[in-house]
């Protein structure tokens, strides 16, 4: 099985997702700002790097965790969906991959953290935002990835491509 966690931009809730599922943040408690900024990509993706896969690293069932930021497209997961299929069929290849939403979880906070840091290049402004926007979501994205693992593996017999849109987990 193959996770992919996507949003905008792929460098906020989708790091902080691929460190829940791979066990790399505590999940018991609210984060620190240290455990935050220190979290792989947290923050440090450019638009470059939009519609890049990510590989965060394997995860206890030794599946491939990765992220994905896809702008404003709104296609962009359903093009991958389509390729995905493709390819499976044409190489027989029956590994489920499961594409995993976090933008519900997004709130405020951060959204304006993230333009103001990434957008405009003002950290000072922004990162503090953005910290304050994780610790406000980190409980719903924790939920998500466990939601996302169910769900997988509820799914994984009967689908070769999983699409979770997430909508229960607003911010």
């Amino acid at each position: 099985m193959i996770f992919i966690y996507n949003d905008y931009g792929g460098t906020h809730t989708t790091s902080l997702a691929a460190a829940y599922h791979l066990n790399k943040l505590p999940t018991n408690r609210q984060l620190t700002t240290e455990e935050i900024l220190a979290v792989d990509y947290f923050n440090k993706l450019n638009r470059s790097d939009m519609g890049k896969l990510i590989f965060h690293g394997l995860d206890e069932n030794g599946n491939p965790v990765y992220t994905l930021g896809r702008g404003s497209s709104k296609v962009v997961i359903q093009a991958l969906e389509n390729l995905s299929l493709i390819l499976q069929d044409k190489y027989q290849n029956a590994e489920p991959i499961v594409f995993s939403n976090t933008s519900p979880t997004v709130p405020l906070i951060m959204t304006i953290g993230g333009f103001l840091s990434r957008g405009l290049k003002l950290g000072f402004v922004g990162d503090p935002l953005l910290v304050a926007g994780s610790k406000q979501c980190c409980a719903n994205i924790r939920e998500l990835v466990l939601h996302t693992k169910q769900t997988a593996a509820a799914r994984s017999g009967t689908e070769s491509v999983i699409v979770i849109e997430n909508k229960n987990y607003s911010a």
